[in-house]
């Protein structure tokens, strides 16, 4: 069990520990006036809220919409309807999600924000917890569903107190690999004026400042790292007590 706890808080210790290493290489020397104005707690912070606000918008939509199209994609009067959603998701999976968020930029003529950039990434990021919602339910024994309906159960409550308790694992592990691909995606979020770490990353790039471009992506791959982490919490505490 000590081996197990320490394995679980090493990812976020390691994670704050490299933060704060390349904070004190970034501060420890002479900044320039471009790095000074890129690299103060106003700059930092606005890039973790506007980067935060896009995982989160994202990772709603995601759940709002992939959870109840996976319920639906598993009833025996709609099992037509899985392929054809995730081939729709496959889709959204498939294409460069620069190209999904530029096109959809250019379609809706919007002048940007965090909406613009949250409706195409989600739609990126959409797959894996349609995908684990549908194998999740598909997996549950039949003779449990039968076992709840010999009981009296109806047919949303097998699925309320059996069906989805089960998927649940699969549900959350989907839920995991779809918040690291937002944190990821969100980089792409300063093209449409969304902001987030990705505007340190590009303004590091293109005026050649290393410790701009190296605090960005730095700091964009610690989020990543630290979401995934709050993944394995989830999967490890809101997952069935009986099933983990």
């Amino acid at each position: 069990m000590t081996a197990e706890r320490i394995r679980f808080w090493a990812q976020p210790a390691l994670v704050l520990l490299v933060v704060a290493g390349v904070f004190a290489w970034v501060f420890s020397g002479e900044l320039t006036a471009t790095e000074k104005g890129t690299l103060n707690a106003s700059s930092l912070l606005a890039a973790l809220r506007d980067h935060l606000a896009m995982t989160v918008v994202v990772t709603a939509i995601v759940v709002v919409v992939a959870v109840p199209a996976g319920i639906v994609a598993t009833r025996p009067w709609a099992r037509w309807l899985a392929p054809v959603f995730l081939a729709v998701a496959n889709v959204g999976q498939a294409a460069p999600a620069l190209g999904v968020l530029v096109l959809w930029f250019l379609v809706t003529g919007a002048s940007g924000g965090l909406w613009v950039a949250a409706l195409p990434l989600a739609f990126y990021s959409l797959l894996p917890v349609l995908r684990n919602t549908i194998v999740g339910l598909q997996q549950v024994d039949p003779s449990l569903v039968d076992a709840g309906r010999g009981i009296g159960m109806s047919s949303s409550g097998v699925l309320w107190r059996v069906e989805l308790p089960l998927a649940v694992p699969l549900v959350l592990a989907g839920l995991r690999t779809s918040l690291v691909l937002a944190v990821g995606t969100a980089t792409f979020g300063l093209f449409v004026n969304a902001g987030g770490f990705g505007l340190l990353i590009d303004t590091g790039y293109k005026l050649n400042l290393t410790k701009v471009l190296v605090t960005g992506s730095v700091l964009a791959a610690a989020l990543a790292l630290l979401v995934d982490w709050a993944g394995a919490v989830m999967e490890r505490w809101f997952g069935p007590k009986g099933v983990r």
